[in-house]
């Protein structure tokens, strides 16, 4: 399938090196928006949404991960980076490894939260069916209830009123085409392959991809660091930005100033 030509936003110096930032299964790139001020104070940080999901195109499906990662190959090319740094949570985990162990020459530095190299394909493939059949909308309550913890839910309505808006505006053939990309997934042979140093990030009280998820990427790739934050659940980025962000600018800032 030809590469989709997705919707992104940069910010941050033209000069400074390349981050993408890729969302999860239902949200768009507005889930990152706690990160992305402290990160475009160094870096040209360039956030999209994957393909059927906010302003993006959703063509017909099915889609594979490699299309996703060709959707960001694509985008790299648009902006003018040969290597970049990349993260990305669940769906965009997923997409950052593949991206990671097939084109490392792309990569630079390596960051992925809450995500799997091999899912349960059964809960993702029902979902694409319900959303075929009716929409995003009907689900869109009980997918973010997995986002946050219950208290922190509690607490932010209008985040989870926020969050749910995002699930229901998705175009609902390319969400499910996505999740059926989720359930086929198997990476755990592209591990060894990333060569990119690595963080992992585990929330706790995941229950959409619980924490054994991320040690088993952690495992795979060779010196990858695993921090798990407590309280967090499935946007773990969203319920500990302090911790989330900081940690996402120490890995980055590692770099130093190679290109």
């Amino acid at each position: 399938m030809t590469a989709v030509e997705v919707s992104h936003t940069v910010a941050g110096p033209e000069d400074a090196p390349v981050v993408v930032l890729s969302n999860s299964l239902g949200a768009t790139r507005a889930m990152w928006d706690p990160q992305v001020p402290a990160l475009a104070e160094r870096y040209r940080v360039v956030s999209y949404d994957t393909r059927g999901h906010g302003a993006s195109p959703a063509p017909a499906g099915p889609y594979t991960l490699d299309d996703l990662v060709d959707d960001v190959l694509a985008l790299l090319d648009r902006v003018g980076a040969e290597r970049a740094h990349l993260v990305g949570l669940s769906l965009g985990g997923m997409t950052a490894l593949r991206l990671a162990a097939r084109e490392p020459q792309r990569v630079h530095r390596l960051a992925v939260l809450c995500t799997s190299a091999k899912t349960e394909p059964q809960g993702f493939l029902d979902r694409a069916a319900a959303v075929r059949a009716d929409g995003t909308a009907p689900i869109a309550e009980a997918v973010v209830s997995r986002w946050l913890t219950p208290p922190y839910a509690a607490g932010h309505p209008e985040l989870v009123a926020r969050l749910q808006a995002m699930v229901a505006g998705c175009d609902d053939e390319g969400y499910a085409a996505c999740a059926e990309v989720v359930a086929g997934i198997d990476l755990r042979d592209d591990l060894s392959r990333v060569a990119a140093p690595t963080l992992v990030v585990s929330g706790a009280e995941d229950q959409a991809l619980p924490p054994a998820h991320q040690q088993a990427i952690a495992d795979g790739i060779g010196g990858a660091e695993l921090l798990t934050v407590s309280p967090g659940a499935h946007l773990a980025n969203l319920e500990q930005p302090l911790q989330v962000t900081g940690a996402l600018l120490g890995h980055l800032d590692a770099a130093g100033s190679e290109r």
